[in-house]
C-alpha cells in the first residue's frame, strides 16, 4: 500500500508546522537529528509491501513516510537501508505506532538522521493523512500569496481561523464536518478532554455523552439553528463546558434551509470563556462556510486536472500535458472503474465519505492511481496496472468490504483495458453506460466489465430509446394488460417465462407450478387477445421487447 501527496514548493511546510498542526493528543516528536524545522514538501503512506528501499537510487524518497502496520524487524530494516542512501536522498521524517515502544527504532533512525515521531496507538491513519496533505496545500496556497492577501488568511484556512477562534474566545477550537470529521482545530493543552482527544485521533466520542446530546436535542438544533448552543460540563463523564454552532452555507434565496456544512465547537480549558465567545463563533461560523463553500465550489488545480482528464469540464484536454502535471504516463494500458452507491438516498448524503475511502483504498492498490468525484460517482484511474484479474479481484474485493463494513452497497463497472491516456474520457462514457443501464440487472453480481455487461446495456438503451417514443408501443398489448387486471389472470406472467424459456413448454410449467395443458391454453389465449401467432419468431422478438418495456420503467 503507498498513498503519496505531495507539496511542489521549495519551501513547504517545517517539521514543527506540521506537528503543530497534527497536535499533541495525536503525534509526539521523540528525536529529530537535523532539528523540527526541516522542510516537508510531499508525503507517503506505506504498509510492509511497499517498504524497499533502493540504497544505490539517485532519485530522492519521499519527504516524510507514515508507516501504516510496520512491526519493528521491517522498521529496522527500512531504516538500515535508508542510512546507506546519499543524505539529500534520505526522507526527514517517519511517523509510526512502534516508535514509543522500540528503542532499537528510535537508536536505527537516530543514525540514519530521519527524524522519529511517535503516533497514538489509537490516531486513524485515514484521518493523520489527510491531514498532512492539507497542510502541505495549505502550505502551497499561503506561500504563494501575496502579502496583502496574507491578511486575509483567517478567511482562506480552516487551521488558521481555528487558531484565531481559540485566541478571541477563549477554549480550545475544533471544527468538523456534517459527518463529525474533524476539519481542523486549534492547539490543545493538558486541560483538552476526552471527547477533544478522541474527536481529534478520528474516535467517535464516549456513546453516553453522545445519548445525551442526542436526549438535549443538541443535533436537531444545529441542524435547525445558527445560534450558539451552550453545553453544560458534565463531571461523571469528564466532559469539559462546550459551546457550539453549526456551520451553514449561505441561503441563495431558494425555498428551504441552509446546508448545514459542518459544526465549530469550543471547549472550555482552565479559565472560563471570554465574554463575547458566543458572538466569536457566530462571526467564525460565517467565515468557515465561505470557506468551505469556496472549496467545495473551486476544486484544487490537480482535482481539476484529473477531472479533465476523465472528460468533465469541457473538451478538447491537452492529455500530455495533464498527464506530465500529474506525473503519470501517457502511454500503456491503463483501466478505468466506476462507483456508484446502489441507494441514490444514499448517495446523496454519503458520496463525500465514499469518495474519500475509495482514494484511499485506489491508493493503496497503485501508488500512481488517480481518482475522480462527479456528480455523485466515484472515478479511479489504474495507470498501467499489472494484470486483469488483479483489478478484477481488487474491485469485487472493495465492492464486499463495503458492505460488510460500512453497509453500503456500490456498483461497480470496470473498462479495461484502455488503449492510453488519451481514452480515458471515452472509457468513462462507457463505464457509466453500464452504470446507468444495469442499475437494477447487473450481468454478474455488482462487479462488472464492460465486455460482460455489453449485451444488457444495449438492451437497455434500446428499450430506453422504444420507451421514449408512445409511437413505438403496441397498442394491442394493453388489451393483455386490461385482461389481467379485470379476470384476475397472469396471462402477463405465463407468457413472459414461456418467451424467457424460449418456447418450452414444460420448463416454463415447471417454473410457473402448473400444469403444460393449462400453459398452452393460456399462450393460446394471449395470441387471440393481442393478435400475434407465437410460433413466428418476428412476433416473438416484438412481443418479448414491449413486455420489457414496463419492467425496464419500474426499474
Amino acid at each position: 500500500m503507498a498513498a503519496v501527496a505531495t507539496n511542489t514548493q521549495t519551501e513547504g511546510s517545517t517539521l514543527r508546522e506540521l506537528l503543530d498542526a497534527l497536535d499533541t493528543a495525536v503525534v509526539e516528536l521523540l528525536d529529530a537529528p537535523a532539528g523540527d524545522t526541516v522542510a516537508i514538501r510531499s508525503v507517503a503512506l506505506v504498509d510492509s509491501s511497499d517498504l524497499t528501499v533502493e540504497t544505490d537510487s539517485g532519485s530522492p524518497m519521499q519527504d516524510m513516510y507514515l508507516h501504516v502496520g510496520i512491526v519493528e524487524a521491517e522498521a529496522l530494516q527500512w531504516l538500515r537501508a535508508v542510512g546507506k542512501r546519499p543524505v539529500a536522498h534520505r526522507p526527514r521524517a517517519v511517523l509510526s505506532k512502534i516508535a514509543h515502544e522500540s528503542d532499537a527504532v528510535r537508536a536505527a533512525a537516530h543514525r540514519a538522521g530521519v527524524a522519529l515521531v511517535a503516533v497514538h496507538q489509537q490516531a486513524r491513519w485515514d484521518q493523520v493523512f489527510p491531514l498532512v496533505r492539507r497542510m502541505l496545500e495549505r502550505a502551497r496556497g499561503q506561500r504563494s500569496t501575496t502579502e496583502a492577501h496574507d491578511r486575509l488568511a483567517t478567511d482562506t484556512d480552516l487551521f488558521g481561523l481555528a487558531q484565531i477562534v481559540a485566541q478571541n474566545a477563549g477554549g480550545m477550537v475544533s471544527i468538523e464536518d456534517p459527518h463529525s470529521n474533524v476539519l481542523a482545530y486549534s492547539a490543545s493543552n493538558e486541560a483538552a478532554d476526552q471527547l477533544r482527544i478522541l474527536s481529534i485521533l478520528g474516535r467517535e466520542g464516549p456513546r453516553d455523552y453522545l445519548r445525551i446530546l442526542q436526549k438535549w436535542g443538541v443535533f436537531d438544533q444545529l441542524r435547525q439553528t445558527d445560534e450558539v448552543i451552550d453545553l453544560p460540563a458534565h463531571d461523571e463523564l469528564d466532559i469539559k463546558h462546550r459551546l457550539v454552532v453549526s456551520i451553514r452555507r449561505p441561503s441563495d434565496g431558494t425555498v428551504g434551509t441552509p446546508r448545514v456544512l459542518g459544526t465549530i465547537w469550543l471547549q472550555q480549558g482552565d479559565k472560563p470563556f471570554k465574554p463575547d465567545a458566543a458572538e466569536v463563533l457566530r462571526g467564525a461560523s460565517a467565515i468557515a462556510a465561505r470557506i468551505i463553500s469556496r472549496s467545495l465550489d473551486a476544486p484544487s488545480t490537480e482535482t481539476l486536472l484529473i477531472q479533465r482528464l476523465f472528460g468533465a469540464r469541457g473538451s478538447g484536454v491537452d492529455v500530455p500535458s495533464v498527464a506530465s502535471a500529474l506525473n503519470i504516463p501517457v502511454t500503456g494500458p491503463a483501466a478505468v472503474v466506476g462507483f456508484a452507491l446502489n441507494d441514490t438516498a444514499q448517495a446523496s448524503t454519503e458520496s463525500a465519505s465514499v469518495a474519500n475511502a475509495l482514494r484511499l483504498h485506489a491508493s493503496s492498490f497503485r501508488r500512481d492511481s488517480l481518482t475522480a468525484v462527479l456528480g455523485e460517482r466515484v472515478y479511479v484511474l489504474l495507470p498501467h496496472y499489472q494484470s486483469v484479474r488483479a483489478v478484477n479481484a481488487w474491485t469485487r474485493q472493495l465492492v464486499a468490504q463495503f458492505e460488510t463494513k460500512r453497509s453500503l452497497v456500490l456498483r461497480a463497472a470496470i473498462a479495461i483495458p484502455v488503449a492510453d491516456l488519451t481514452h480515458v474520457a471515452s472509457a468513462r462514457t462507457e463505464v457509466d453506460r453500464v452504470l446507468d443501464s444495469t442499475a437494477t440487472t447487473f450481468p454478474k453480481g455488482r462487479v462488472t466489465t464492460l465486455a460482460e455487461s455489453r449485451t444488457a446495456v444495449l438492451l437497455a438503451e434500446i428499450l430506453d430509446l422504444v420507451g421514449a417514443r408512445p409511437d413505438l408501443h403496441d397498442p394491442r398489448l394493453q388489451a393483455l394488460f386490461d385482461y389481467d387486471r379485470k379476470h384476475t389472470a397472469n396471462l402477463q406472467e405465463s407468457v413472459e417465462t414461456y418467451l424467457r424459456e424460449h418456447g418450452d413448454v414444460r420448463n416454463a410449467a415447471t417454473a410457473l407450478q402448473v400444469h403444460p395443458n393449462t400453459l398452452r391454453y393460456r399462450i393460446r389465449r394471449v395470441e387471440d387477445i393481442v393478435g400475434v401467432d407465437l410460433s413466428d419468431p418476428a412476433d416473438r422478438l416484438l412481443l418479448e421487447l414491449q413486455l420489457a418495456l414496463p419492467r425496464r420503467a419500474g426499474a
